[in-house]
Order: structure tokens, then sequence, then C-alpha cells
């Protein structure tokens, strides 16, 4: 019987056919939570929010957008600040469900991997403007579906519509990965 090959783990970097070796996952995994946590201070951190209310104007703009879709669609609604009032269901738009959070989660990725600047802001803004897209039309489904099928209308919030912002965030993470990876077009 021949003996079987093992890889000891422990020692050196992994092999570079990827172009990535440990150090640079490790150098990805420590940016990402420092830029992620530096996000979330200026997000959160009250005496910040009185001077500048990002989140609050994130949700303000998403409202608005949202409100005049769902007019376009007519679906009457009245937007009081983050609520959107509509027949036989209110929405609350928060952090979370604003899109901000996945925004900052993806781009945070983006600016952590290494590639040029370049690609990392042509990630940042496509990834931007696509997610903005899907959780707004998001948004106005989880209003229709409020309306017209009040019964599923949590299981929809909680499990379908955050399971459709994870996943599509994760899925352009990866359509950026191919495009940020070393000799890729720019």
């Amino acid at each position: 019987m021949g003996r079987k090959k093992t890889k000891n783990w422990q020692k050196g970097p992994v092999e570079k056919k990827s172009g990535l070796n440990y150090i640079s996952i490790r150098r990805f995994a420590l940016i990402y939570l420092v830029l992620m946590g530096t996000f979330f201070f200026i997000i959160g951190y009250t005496p910040l929010q009185k001077i500048i209310d990002v989140n609050g104007m994130y949700t303000r703009g998403v409202v608005l957008v949202t409100a005049w879709i769902l007019g376009v669609v007519s679906i009457p609604c009245v937007v009081h600040n983050s609520v959107l009032q509509l027949p036989a269901i209110s929405l609350d738009v928060k952090f979370g469900c604003n899109g901000l959070e996945a925004v900052m989660i993806y781009s945070v990725a983006v600016v952590a991997f290494p590639s040029t600047w370049k690609k990392r802001l042509l990630g940042v803004l496509a990834g931007f403007v696509v997610l903005q897209i899907v959780n707004i039309f998001r948004i106005v489904g989880l209003a229709y579906s409020g309306i017209h099928y009040r019964s599923l209308f949590e299981y929809i919030h909680i499990y379908v519509a955050q399971g459709l912002m994870i996943a599509i965030s994760l899925g352009l993470f990866f359509v950026y990965l191919r495009y940020a990876k070393p000799g890729a077009a720019s």
C-alpha cells in the first residue's frame, strides 16, 4: 500500500494557482472587518448621526423612489418619513430593509479584495446600482404581497426578500471576483 500524502496546513502559504495566498486571505478578512466596523460606527454612532444622518438620508431616498414606483403601478401610497402607508398595510423601511446594509457588505468586500482602484470603483458603483434597483423592487414586491397576500407577508419578508438580497449581494461579489482577477479586462 502506498502512503497517503497530506498537506500540512500550518506551514506556509496555500498554492498560488488562484493568485491568492494565505496571507492575502488574512489581509482581506482584516481589511473587511475594519472597514465594516468603521461603516457601522459611522451609521450608528449617535453624535455623528446628529451631524450627518447617512442612514436617514439614504432611507428617505429609497422610500421616495419606492413610493413613486408604487404610484406608477397604481398602488396608492403616502410617505411619512420612513413609513410607506399603503392600503391594508404600512411598511417602515429601516436599516437592513433600505438596502444600505447589503451595499455596505458588498462594497466593503470589493474594496478589501486586492485589485486596482479603478476596478474597485467600478465594482462598487455597478454593485450599488444593481443592489438598489433590486432592493426598491423588493420593497415594491413586499408592498404588493402585504396588500394582496397578507397571510404570507411575514414569510415573504423574512425568508424570501432577505434571502434574495443576501444571494444577490453574494452573486454580485462572485461576478466582481471574475472581473477583478489579475489579467481580466478593465
